[in-house]
């Protein structure tokens, strides 16, 4: 799903964002609610940043890539964390691009989002290559999802892979 986040695009940089998990929802200018085998999980679209909110039996998990005001968080190369009875890894990408192939980029991403029936994007009017995109998917009993912040202004592209699966249970020795 592509969709104009009725918003005004204001000149953030890559580097403001920061990672948090077990936040609660924000708002957000646009949702996609999703059932992915048994997990429910909602995408949000917080402007020029995401959130995830996934639910399952075994319990929750929220995942905000954000520009948060004094957050001591910044955005991580990788996290692994155990969440209850869940193992959950993060990672986070920087690209960075010539104005020609960042266009390219950001086109090539909308429309693999946009088309996807579990995929949501955003873009800001007034600058056709700032957006946010979202995808998931359950592969494997794990739901993953990948993010995208576009920064076209910076020539930066913020990408961003997490996945979450049930605990592998260890043998007894």
């Amino acid at each position: 799903m592509l969709t104009t986040l009725q918003t005004a695009y204001t000149d953030t940089r890559a580097s403001d964002l920061a990672w948090a998990l077990g936040r609660e929802p924000l708002p957000a200018l646009a949702v996609l609610d999703l059932q992915l085998h048994g997990a429910q999980l909602q995408l949000r679209l917080l402007g020029a940043s995401h959130q995830v909110l996934l639910e399952e039996e075994r319990g929750t998990c929220s995942e905000t890539v954000a520009c948060m005001p004094g957050s001591s968080t910044p955005l991580p190369l990788g996290v692994a964390k155990r969440l209850g009875d869940w193992e959950y890894e993060f990672a986070a990408h920087v690209e960075t691009l010539s104005r020609g192939s960042f266009a390219g980029r950001a086109q090539e991403l909308l429309a693999l989002v946009a088309e996807h029936p579990h995929g949501l994007a955003g873009t800001f009017p007034g600058s056709p290559h700032a957006f946010t995109a979202m995808l998931a998917q359950c592969q494997q009993g794990q739901v993953r999802w990948r993010t995208w912040h576009a920064y076209p202004q910076e020539g930066r592209l913020v990408a961003t892979r997490t996945r979450v699966g049930v605990r592998a249970a260890v043998a007894a020795v």
